[in-house]
């Protein structure tokens, strides 16, 4: 694990790859990740000719994503609560089999619709398994101050694999048939199997405040509840995957029928998206010192728009190819921005879950998406609908910008600054409720400006495992003002202790500033009998 660098020195978009075990670890992830290109564009390409519905091929995506809107976050809780090197490889024995299935079940010439769907369906549990764990690890890897480079290379990873994963799928489709993509996809897995058996996790340490599944869920649902700046992330890449889902779901239609391609120019074509895409995270760096995170979205659709508009007008094969590089620039740079936001928000001790609700409105909106644009096409055909979500696209991403993105700089560090609690008797930690009060004095006038200062800080105790909260008056004392809060258990409490950032304790320091006396407020527990 990589240790925090209190100087912080210069970094650069590459700098992460000076940390040997990030480096291994992305290395054998683009090599997975061109596997899984290379099984999802043959079985894409598979299910054009076995139906020829709108709606048949765009349930491909939507079996794809489906998974990951359900379990996304039973999945972050486990990446928080277990072993995420064990879960992680645990997930690839998974997909290595559902690829080894494909593999048989095209040797024996038994794939079907029905088939291919329900394998990606499973391969999509995999995924929804995977992805919190997988994304999670990446501050593990790095320090701090390299941690949106270093997600900008994982997304340039996944793009570098898109790149190349999607042409070979083609080309081995076409020339050796479905086994040798399966295949391919199969040994794939053994790279990252590898790497993760090599990564030498150190082991968390068991205590009695370790999280159990339930409860972690739950503080995981409060966090997620009374965050404002995750909920920014997650409007802004709801509306936005909203209407980019309709080129990913329909393009293998585009590409035969519209534009007359094989399974060779599909192929070709998701490698332009991912050629595209590597310029895109090049250009990142440069971009970022120009436009905020606002900026940066908003290009990101204008892009991805202008491509679906274009396309709809069915354009010769090598503008398609030129659109789609175009795509990719569009593309990663809306993923890696709303990613790093998400990522920069959360506390390490969340991360996972949040994360995981991030994953969830990402491929549910994708999901829902895709089948929404597949039955659009059905009735108003391909280039309507490319029109229409096209237009979409811009006309939200301009009404969106006013919802600013949050700046993600705020230090979510456990300050540890909250003294330990007396406790005159032996406690249960697994009981509650336990009640916190803290007794301010503040003059009746700075009671407003303390009123504002405490809410804010209100929205701090939720999210670190207050279920409830309330501010009284004393009515014996017109200066004294009680704030309280539940918490489920006396665990849950000191877990509380552990979680309280340093941005967290500028929020606390900015409402004792109003408080009178020389002494500090008055804190007191009471827990339930």
């Amino acid at each position: 694990m990589s240790q925090h660098n209190p100087t912080q020195p210069h970094s650069n978009a590459f700098s992460p790859f000076g940390y040997g075990l990030f480096a291994l670890i992305w290395t054998a992830s683009v090599l997975g990740n061109t596997g899984s290109f290379i099984r999802d564009v043959a079985s894409a390409w598979l299910v054009t000719g076995l139906s020829d519905n709108p709606t048949a091929v765009a349930l491909m995506q939507t079996a794809a994503t489906l998974p990951v809107f359900l379990l996304a976050l039973p999945a972050g809780v486990l990446s928080d609560i277990v072993d995420r090197r064990r879960l992680l490889i645990a997930v690839q024995i998974l997909m290595a089999s559902v690829s080894g299935t494909l593999l048989l079940l095209s040797h024996n010439h038994w794939l079907t619709v029905e088939w291919l769907i329900g394998l990606t369906f499973i391969g999509g549990i995999g995924a929804a398994l995977f992805g919190p764990a997988w994304q999670a690890i990446v501050p593990e890897l790095v320090p701090r101050h390299e941690l949106k480079n270093a997600v900008a290379l994982n997304s340039l990873g996944i793009n570098i694999a898109r790149a190349i994963g999607p042409a070979t799928g083609g080309l081995l489709l076409a020339s050796l048939g479905a086994m040798a993509a399966y295949g391919a996809d199969v040994a794939s897995y053994f790279f990252v199997i590898a790497a993760l058996l090599y990564w030498k996790r150190p082991a968390k340490a068991k205590t009695e405040l370790n999280e159990h599944f339930f409860g972690a869920f739950r503080a995981g649902l409060r966090y997620v509840r009374a965050s404002h700046d995750l909920h920014r992330v997650l409007l802004r890449a709801a509306l936005y995957f909203a209407f980019a889902s309709a080129i990913w779901a329909l393009l293998p239609l585009v590409a035969r029928n519209m534009l007359q391609g094989t399974a060779g120019f599909y192929g070709m074509l998701l490698g332009a998206v991912g050629i595209g895409a590597i310029a895109g995270a090049l250009l990142l760096p440069r971009l970022r010192s120009k436009l905020s995170h606002d900026g940066l979205l908003l290009l990101s659709a204008l892009l991805s728009a202008l491509v679906m508009l274009a396309l709809a007008f069915s354009p010769p094969q090598w503008l398609a190819l030129v659109l789609m590089l175009v795509l990719g620039i569009g593309w990663i740079i809306a993923l890696t921005t709303l990613n790093g936001v998400a990522q920069a928000v959360l506390p390490d001790w969340v991360r996972g879950r949040g994360l995981a609700v991030y994953l969830m409105v990402f491929n549910g909106t994708l999901a829902a998406g895709s089948l929404t644009w597949g039955l659009i096409a059905q009735h108003a055909g391909l280039a309507n609908t490319l029109l229409i979500a096209g237009a979409g696209l811009i006309i939200s991403a301009l009404l969106l910008k006013r919802l600013v993105l949050p700046a993600g700089e705020a230090d979510l560090q456990p300050a540890l600054h909250w003294a330990e609690p007396q406790v005159d008797a032996d406690v249960d930690v697994r009981h509650g409720p336990v009640l916190i009060q803290i007794r301010y004095r503040v003059m009746p006038e700075d009671r407003a400006a303390f009123k504002q200062a405490i809410h804010k800080l209100a929205h701090a105790r939720r999210r670190d495992g207050a279920y409830s909260w309330g501010l009284m008056a004393q009515t014996d004392d017109p200066n004294a003002l009680l704030e309280w809060f539940l918490v489920e258990s006396w665990q849950e409490h000191l877990r509380q202790h552990q979680r309280v950032s340093h941005a967290d304790a500028e929020l606390q320091q900015a409402v004792r500033q109003f408080h009178q006396g020389e002494e500090e407020p008055v804190v007191s527990h009471h827990i339930a009998i």
